[in-house]
């Protein structure tokens, strides 16, 4: 994958994190990083002090550094702010940040030499991973403390993780790679650290998780509304117009195709039907669905501006001049980290309502009792509600922004910050815990579809139980239910379930 001067697509971001694609610095890259480097070096030399060039950094911007210093100022940065702490952090999202912070270098924006830019790729091509720590940024000045790792690690210090999983000396994995340790001149360790680069990495591989989520959310709901002898009349079209929510429509006519030919929602859609309208829960799931699906769409343009920005400070611009910002802060990527977490929990939320009609009698439309073999001596499904609930209780605290929190630092110079990274962290727990959900619900309506016999379920939706019936029992007695959740969350998260969806539907919105 070339890296040039214009931006990353989220696609490739996932790719050099998840999948380990090799990067390389176009020509218009390079052209780029020379010339930047020669505005840097011409203000290195003059005698009025520029700042990250020839002065100390936040509070200390005020200090002038003589040159025979600047060298060890850029050590010294890197060093005292690889201040991390608490565990670590995952490998994709260290790999994340390192390609996003390669991509603003890329620009010729920051003003670093283009063999420090070439070294930035050559470690990730190594699969050099430094270790990065939970705990370090507050979203603003960039995620400091946790690109400080990285820069260090390309220096030669710290720890690292190499490809088969050690945790090494920095040093020592260079050497194994054929790598020389960069030794950072003017500029240089601020452009490496100065960026968003850590939370943007986190909400581009949330993006790519919740697009499978969003509809995997829709074939759980599509199971549920038809294995409780709910009606697929309010998806109709028409009647989502007139409320023209795009989101809303797109799930909608995913479950209307989902539902499409079922012989159980065909078995109650006569005159004799007495139900007038389905619970919320069921009826509302377009409109839930819908929302969150909106809101991924605001957050996937917000991540694709950021993905087209230059974050330094300061930058060196076009015409020469080397200039001072407020890029860094991370306030728009924060806000959309935050969103996505209120939007994750309110489609876990519903589809945990879904699922507990399931296991009460006097809901379930002739299920027996948690959809128990032996109701009393079995418990069916009973605690895998529980483990459902357990899991969306923390993602409604996990959906409390961390935006709205601000505590100063440095001195009060940066006396208002954004806690993106923060609120990054959380979402990524939130993306796993909506995935868990709804493999719960796909196990509980699979049961129930089964319990439907002799009616059929739709071509759609009986993919998915065949699916699950590969690696999990149908109805019968209790058995041990952790290693069947967990299959069905691996089914979840592989894509395995909207895949045997869509060889039926053929691809869903």
């Amino acid at each position: 994958m070339t890296v040039g001067t214009g931006p990353l697509a989220p696609e490739e971001v996932v790719a050099v994190a998840r999948e380990d694609a090799r990067v390389e610095l176009g020509p218009d890259a390079r052209d780029a990083l020379q010339r930047a480097r020669k505005t840097v070096d011409a203000l290195a030399e003059e005698a009025t002090p520029a700042y990250g060039i020839s002065t100390g950094f936040g509070a200390l911007a005020t200090k002038h550094i003589p040159a025979d210093r600047r060298a060890q100022l850029q050590r010294s940065l890197v060093r005292s702010h690889a201040a991390g702490s608490g565990p670590e952090v995952e490998r994709e999202v260290v790999r994340a940040l390192m390609l996003l912070r390669l991509s603003t270098l890329a620009t010729g924006h920051t003003g670093v030499r283009l063999s420090t830019a070439e070294a930035l790729a050559a470690m990730l091509d190594a699969g050099i991973t430094p270790v990065v720590h939970e705990y370090g940024s507050l979203g603003c000045s960039g995620d400091l403390a946790p690109l400080a790792h990285c820069a260090l690690a390309l220096t030669g210090e710290g720890d690292v993780r190499t490809p088969d999983g050690e945790r090494v000396p920095a040093a020592d994995a260079l050497r194994a790679a054929g790598l020389e340790p960069v030794e950072l001149v003017a500029k240089e360790g601020l452009a490496l650290i100065n960026g968003t680069d850590g939370m943007l990495g986190m909400l581009v591989l949330a993006l790519h998780d919740l697009r499978r989520l969003l509809r995997t959310a829709d074939v759980a709901a599509a199971m549920s509304v038809e294995a409780q002898l709910g009606t697929d009349r309010v998806f109709a079209p028409e009647l989502q117009a007139l409320r023209p929510h795009p989101g809303q429509a797109d799930s909608a006519a995913n479950l209307l195709g989902l539902l499409a030919g079922s012989a159980i929602v065909a078995s109650h859609r006569g005159p004799e039907c007495n139900r007038v309208q389905d619970a919320y829960s069921l009826r509302c799931s377009p409109q839930v669905h819908g929302a969150a699906r909106d809101t991924w769409e605001h957050a996937l343009r917000v991540a694709e501006r950021e993905l087209a920005s230059a974050i330094d400070n300061p930058v060196v611009l076009d015409d020469g001049r080397v200039e001072s910002n407020g890029n860094f802060h991370g306030a728009p990527v924060g806000y959309v980290l935050d969103f996505l977490a209120i939007a994750v929990a309110d489609v876990a939320s519903i589809s945990e309502r879904r699922t507990d009609r399931f296991l009460d009698p006097a809901r379930s439309h002739g299920l027996p009792p948690f959809l128990a073999d032996d109701p009393g001596v079995d418990s069916g499904h009973m605690i895998a509600q529980y483990t459902q609930a357990g899991i969306v209780s923390e993602l409604k605290r996990l959906a409390v922004p961390a935006s709205v929190d601000s505590i100063p630092s440095s001195a009060m110079q940066e006396d208002h910050v954004s806690m993106g990274w923060a609120a990054a962290r959380k979402l990524r727990r939130s993306v796993d815990g909506l995935g868990r959900v709804l493999a719960v619900e796909l196990l509980t309506a699979a049961r129930a579809l089964d319990l439907r016999a002799p009616l059929a379920p739709s071509p759609a939706t009986a993919a998915v139980v065949a699916l699950l019936r590969e690696g999990v029992g149908g109805p019968g007695p209790d058995r041990h239910l952790a290693p069947e959740i967990e299959h069905a969350v691996s089914l979840v998260t592989s894509g395995a379930v909207v895949d045997a969806a869509e060889s039926v539907t053929g691809p869903l919105h």
